[in-house]
């Protein structure tokens, strides 16, 4: 929900120069891909669990460029001034994908 509303001005720097959509527009579609990936983690029959993780884990890999853009621009936003705080919020992206691919049965 924070993509669409009140931190919508700080994800707008994590956002790569070339991505070929509108910075706002690219902000707007992620929130609204993550709402429903979380939806779907949460409401989806066990049955297909597994393949919702695999999409979630896919998504937050496909974003991370994003991170590493606010790292390499040194954009400032969601406190992470220094260097130090936007390099080591890189390393959460991939703490998020292997929670997304464990959390639902894709890594033992």
């Amino acid at each position: 929900m924070s993509h669409l509303t009140f931190a919508r001005k700080d994800f707008l720097a994590q956002v790569p120069d070339w991505v070929p959509l509108k910075t706002d527009d690219t902000v707007m579609y992620s929130g609204m891909v993550e709402i429903a990936l979380g939806s779907a983690l949460v409401f989806t029959p066990e049955k297909y669990k597994r393949n919702v993780g695999k999409v979630a884990a896919a998504f937050f890999t496909a974003v991370f460029p994003g991170n590493i853009s606010q790292f390499v621009h040194k954009r400032n936003a969601f406190g992470l001034n220094p260097d130090l705080k936007r390099f080591v919020q890189l390393l959460f992206q991939p703490a998020l994908v292997y929670w997304a691919a464990r959390s639902t049965g894709n890594i033992d």
